[in-house]
């Protein structure tokens, strides 16, 4: 598997994922204030959440391939807002091609706003970095939402699968 397949596919999917997340947490009763809900007192709420994950595969990309990318360091104030960005974002990975991406093999240097630094290469860096976090911001996302009311499961988390179904369950 490439480092591209590793990534920008599961970016994107991921991507979609919240957005369908999203349009139902806009029709909930709580409507835009779910923004402001977290899991706990010390956690990022919702709207952070989103932010980060949006963030994280324009980043990845930068890194991956050298292209400018700058992160936003704003939250959005409504669901619509949200899934704006996150469509944004998937018209940004859409563009990027597979020949685009440094060898797997590639030394990254990263550093992050704590200023802690780590070398690895890039495929250790997808790996262990990009995709941990990624994922960490879209569980954290849906958990807040289920936490909050939604009616959302394993299936609103792993829609994509559907494609593969070759057999349904009666009744």
């Amino acid at each position: 598997m490439t480092l591209y397949e590793q990534s920008i596919p599961v970016y994107r999917q991921g991507l979609k994922m919240l957005s369908g997340l999203l349009d139902k947490a806009a029709a909930h009763e709580k409507g835009d204030t779910l923004l402001e809900a977290k899991l706990a007192d010390d956690m990022h709420p919702l709207a952070v959440q989103i932010r980060f994950l949006s963030n994280q595969p324009g980043e990845a990309v930068q890194r991956l391939t050298g292209q400018s990318f700058t992160s936003r360091d704003d939250n959005d104030a409504s669901f619509a807002d949200a899934k704006a960005v996150l469509a944004k974002m998937d018209d940004y990975l859409a563009a990027v091609s597979e020949d685009a991406l440094i060898p797997a093999d590639q030394t990254i240097v990263m550093d992050i706003p704590n200023g802690m630094q780590f070398t690895l290469t890039a495929e250790e860096y997808v790996r262990d970095w990009s995709m941990p976090n990624f994922y960490f911001h879209l569980t954290t996302a849906y958990a807040i939402l289920r936490a909050e009311g939604l009616d959302i499961g394993k299936a609103d988390f792993v829609p994509h699968m559907f494609k593969y179904v070759t057999k349904m369950p009666e009744g």
